[in-house]
């Protein structure tokens, strides 16, 4: 993203801060053009997709004036436990190093933990290195679900399969081998994954 796209959100952001902040319902898009110096309602339109995308906002399908600013919406703390690998399997650590804020209207009510991800064998799933993982707690997944599984001690990210002799743990980039066992234990279902850059 270019410098000047960059401060044109920046502008964006300050003025939706503003507003909240002086007890103003939400914008429009022309409102936001005059406020801001902007004079394309498309460019406008373009950086707040960008910056819903990107979680900053969040806006209801189909609503004018809807825009509110995410870290004003309500949240949970979501422990960040140890790492884990989508690579090779290592050792997931159960100490809390951090915690992450995670949108609460996103939680389905389970037990949800978080693990930084080392490695790339799920990054056709866009599951990159350092990306930070949010999982629900469970025993049970279906098919073609990601989850978080321990093999002997070591945790992995993967895809997971039943086949008719054992359990095949898939990887989403094809310079890796999907892993066969008899016994997998499941920790947890991914239901999101978070980038930080810079962090």
């Amino acid at each position: 993203m270019g410098e000047k796209a960059e401060a044109s959100r920046e502008r964006i952001m300050s003025y939706l801060r503003k507003r909240s902040n002086d007890g103003l319902p939400p914008p429009s898009v022309r409102e936001i053009c005059a406020a801001t110096g902007l004079k394309s309602t498309s460019s406008v339109h373009n950086y707040l997709r960008e910056l819903e995308e990107e979680g900053a906002i969040k806006r209801d399908a189909g609503l004018n004036r809807s825009i509110r600013i995410s870290d004003e919406l309500p949240v949970i703390q979501v422990p960040l436990l140890g790492r884990v690998t989508a690579g090779t399997p290592v050792y997931a650590f159960e100490d809390v190093v951090a915690t992450i804020p995670y949108p609460a209207e996103r939680h389905g009510g389970g037990e949800l933990f978080a693990l930084r991800v080392s490695g790339e064998s799920m990054k056709n799933a866009g599951i990159l290195d350092g990306d930070i993982i949010i999982a629900e707690k469970t025993r049970t997944a279906h098919n073609g679900e990601i989850v978080v599984a321990m093999i002997e001690e070591e945790a992995t990210v993967k895809r997971i399969y039943r086949d008719k002799d054992a359990i095949r743990l898939q990887p989403e980039n094809d310079a890796y081998e999907p892993i066969f066992a008899k016994e997998v234990t499941v920790l947890g279902k991914v239901v999101a994954c978070i980038r930080y850059y810079g962090w």
